[in-house]
């Protein structure tokens, strides 16, 4: 396969520069794979190198790799459809207008403060959510936020009448043998995240929201090693009718906001190929993971670290991603 050199010198610029402990990343180009693990688990309060195999806080890539890919199920067998409204589905919900395509695109408006969000109890924030009011701007342009895919989440269990995280597990992480992936990691093979006044978050979510909802929460929780992620990506990238059928993931590179001209798909959001061709499927999570995945030319990029570690407070990461998706889109583009 092609060597990703420039794609593999912006990655270790972030070991030289002490952006992140450590790496775990694999290239994927067609049937062939390459992957490196790099670096350290973590830094504080003690050093430890990181090894291969162990499990990273995916974060946000819980909503694409698991949420989106379990309501999509349900939409191939006929049983809903993404532009059916929350409400059918969570009576508790209050604005009749929201659908879940709003949701998965970003595009439903539904935002608002929550006094002592990160203290309540998993119903009381349940409740609150349910009860956050709907913006101005509905529909008329995408605003990132994790509520879409928890309300996301509850209407996957109105529908199974089993927690989503459970959904999760036995439709999309079994059925794609994601062996090492799972909601309830054991702590000594994770890679840290956090380190807190409380201590070190170790095998716990870090999303505090996710944290409280526990099993109900479709938005993070999931930790997954790179060989899973790296299996998710072959698949995704595949013409592979399982799980979800080939003519669904492709969908997944298009845009799906209602006005089909805000940039995001179905869960997904999207970039230009350098080339300007098509459109690629992508999503980060808060933690410092990223997944690259172009159906076009079958080429994707799975990056796992654990950027929030000592703390959260790491501007540079964010800064350098831009870097990277142009990089890697570059190579992808120049064959």
């Amino acid at each position: 396969m092609r060597d990703y050199k420039q794609t593999q010198r912006v990655i270790q610029d972030l070991l030289d520069d002490q952006i992140v402990p450590g790496v775990s990343y694999a290239l994927i180009d067609g049937s062939e794979v390459y992957q490196k693990v790099k670096g350290d688990a973590q830094w504080w309060p003690e050093h430890e190198p990181l090894k291969t195999g162990m499990l990273y806080d995916l974060a946000s890539l819980t909503k694409v790799v698991g949420t989106t890919t379990a309501l999509l199920q349900l939409v191939e067998q006929g049983q809903l459809s993404v532009d059916d409204k929350l409400a059918q589905f969570v009576p508790g919900w209050h604005d009749k207008r929201i659908s879940l395509r709003d949701l998965l695109t970003h595009t439903s408006a539904v935002a608002g403060y929550i006094p002592h969000r990160n203290e309540l109890p998993a119903n009381q924030l349940k409740q609150a959510l349910l009860q956050l009011p709907v913006g101005d701007t509905f529909e008329q342009r995408d605003h990132y936020t994790d509520i879409g895919l928890i309300f996301i989440g509850y209407v996957l269990e109105a529908v199974y009448h089993q927690p989503v995280q459970q959904i999760i597990e036995e439709h999309v992480l079994k059925p794609l043998k994601m062996v090492a992936a799972t909601f309830t990691p054991d702590p000594s093979n994770s890679v840290p995240t956090e380190l807190t006044q409380q201590g070190l978050i170790r095998g716990r979510v870090h999303d505090p929201k996710a944290a409280i909802l526990g099993k109900h929460c479709g938005s993070a929780g999931l930790f997954a090693s790179l060989a899973d992620m790296t299996t998710f990506a072959q698949w995704f990238l595949s013409d592979r009718d399982d799980v979800l059928a080939a003519k669904t993931r492709d969908l997944l590179r298009t845009d799906q906001t209602p006005s089909h001209d805000l940039g995001r798909s179905l869960g997904w959001n999207l970039l230009a190929s350098s080339d300007n061709t098509h459109l690629v499927s992508f999503h980060t999570g808060f933690t410092g993971t990223i997944i690259i995945l172009d159906r076009v030319t079958k080429q994707g990029l799975v990056l796992l670290t654990n950027r929030v570690h000592p703390s959260q407070k790491n501007h540079r990461f964010i800064e350098w991603r831009p870097s990277l998706y142009r990089t890697f889109l570059d190579e992808v583009a120049g064959g």
